[in-house]
């Protein structure tokens, strides 16, 4: 790694970001819910946000590549901490909205840059291993912000906000002060020079592992908005049963993230692994299947979030390689496909739930198949292009 001390800062300012966002996860819906949303419009209110980042995630990884990760980055976490301080002060719901559009809009920066910082940092060696410390960064700050969250609205319902807007500043001057940028001027200049945007990728072999990277997070969607309602049916777990099971997931992810999927890659190669993880999260959402009590939900759904962890950064660490430059673009480009499976997931495994209650696994271990088969497509596709331009 060109820069060791980085890659530990990046993880603290992702964590913290992760935190705060997780914060508001408990109490979102009963701060709508007696502002006056239904649940249709709380949906809509969930949904706005990830359709923002699937409209400009691509715009502001294409802009860190042309002035630079840091001050998209502070523009990113600028914009989440003026998102939760809007939501603290909003008495009616077109204000929940117009804050759910703007944090929407300005911390889709986030995520892209901070992959597209960890590409610029890193050797191809160590790009997994940077990319899966990111992805630990981000597991974490989810189990420990809901739980912030959750002890906070007890004081009262917008507390939660305002405590997530001053880690959001706080991490704002984490960035502000002791991170430094990592795109050299010069390198800019190259991205500039680039005429193509990050949408035409989509049409290159690389829209492969987009389209592979949607499926992967629809599937996941579709299980965290279902698995409650299904644990629930099936082995009688309630809300606090289900929330210390999606920690010892969460806790099991974030280890194999920081800690192994960079060996694993090194050993074997981002495909491998990639592969490796579909399958056993194909094996996960079988077994969830045969979920009878406390044990066995947790002990299956580790196992799912186990393969499942492995996915995401193996992707972004092999596009980073692929695309020699403009790292920016192609991370964006990842966010956004994510977003779109966030978006398209949950009610479609809602509609596939109210048929059948165990079809949503199903129809997501038959979409990671399919997965699965689309990456072996990218390989062949690849390797053709290879033999042919020799």
């Amino acid at each position: 790694m060109r820069d060791k001390r980085a890659l530990p800062i990046l993880f603290l300012i992702m964590f913290l970001v992760m935190v705060g966002f997780g914060i508001i996860i408990p109490v979102l819906p009963f701060f709508a819910e007696e502002i006056g949303a239904t649940p249709t419009q709380l949906g809509l209110l969930m949904a706005v946000y990830s359709f923002m980042q699937f409209l400009f995630a691509p715009m502001w990884g294409r802009i860190s590549d042309r002035i630079g990760r840091k001050p998209v980055m502070l523009i990113g976490i600028a914009g989440l901490a003026l998102s939760f301080f809007l939501f603290a002060m909003s008495t009616e719901l077109w204000m929940l909205f117009g804050a759910r559009i703007i944090g929407g809009f300005l911390s889709s920066a986030n995520m892209p840059t901070s992959m597209a910082y960890v590409a610029d940092i890193t050797t191809s060696e160590d790009r997994g291993k940077g990319m899966g410390i990111i992805g630990a960064a981000v597991g974490l700050g989810f189990i420990f912000g809901p739980a912030i969250g959750g002890v906070f609205s007890e004081i009262s319902l917008n507390m939660p906000f305002w405590i997530a807007g001053a880690v959001s500043s706080l991490t704002f001057f984490v960035v502000l002060f002791i991170l430094e940028e990592s795109l050299p001027t010069d390198k800019r200049a190259q991205s500039i020079a680039k005429k193509d945007t990050p949408w035409q990728t989509v049409k290159q072999p690389l829209g492969f592992l987009y389209f592979l990277s949607f499926f992967i997070s629809f599937s996941l969607a579709g299980l965290e908005a279902t698995f409650a309602y299904f644990a629930a049916a099936r082995a009688g777990l309630d809300s606090k049963s289900l929330g210390y099971i999606f920690m010892i997931m969460g806790f099991a992810g974030a280890a194999v993230q920081g800690g192994l999927v960079g060996r694993f890659i090194k050993k074997h190669g981002e495909g491998k692994v990639i592969k490796a993880g579909i399958v056993v999260s194909v094996i996960g959402f079988c077994l969830l299947l045969l979920t009878k009590d406390f044990i066995t939900a947790a002990f299956f759904l580790t196992i799912f979030g186990l393969g499942n962890g492995v996915i995401r950064p193996s992707v972004s660490s092999l596009l980073t390689k692929t695309n020699a430059e403009g790292y920016g673009g192609v991370t964006g480009m990842l966010s956004s496909f994510d977003s779109l499976g966030r978006i398209l997931g949950p009610p479609i495994a809602g509609a596939l739930y109210s048929v059948a209650i165990g079809l949503p696994y199903i129809a997501g271990a038959i979409i990671s198949v399919g997965a699965f088969m689309l990456y072996q497509v990218y390989e062949r596709v690849v390797k053709n292009e290879i033999v042919t331009s020799r």
